[in-house]
């Protein structure tokens, strides 16, 4: 069983229900074991766009590290978001920050995220 935590962010349409609809789909991969805050954040990047909520969650799962992404790539294909650009505007952003222990640098996934410190 793999100790993982994701990041969940929104900046359109009702944030806080999209975060919260976002775990109930992400229950489907893994047992939610910790959920923080949910926090007001102004934006990285293009500073243009509405702040986001943000909240982290920690999750149990026998997924993989590949699979999970895939799986929470679906489920922001499912709730609407639509890949433009870098710093767009996002219904739903999930993103694996911590997985175990392990340290993986594909052209598809970094862990630790590589934007943790932001």
């Amino acid at each position: 069983m793999a100790n993982v935590f994701l990041s969940i962010g929104s900046n359109l349409g009702e944030r806080k229900r999209n975060i919260v609809y976002a775990i109930k789909f992400i229950n489907k991969y893994g047992k939610v074991i910790k959920k923080s805050f949910i926090y007001e954040t102004s934006p990285v990047g293009f500073i243009t766009q509405p702040d986001f909520l943000n909240c982290a969650i920690q999750l149990e799962t026998d997924l993989g590290p590949m699979t999970l992404l895939e799986k929470i790539k679906s489920i922001e294909k499912l709730m609407g978001r639509k890949k433009s650009c870098k710093w767009e505007d996002r219904i739903i952003d999930l993103d694996i920050l911590f997985y175990n222990n392990s340290i993986i640098q594909t052209n598809k996934l970094t862990i630790p995220h590589k934007e943790l410190h932001k």
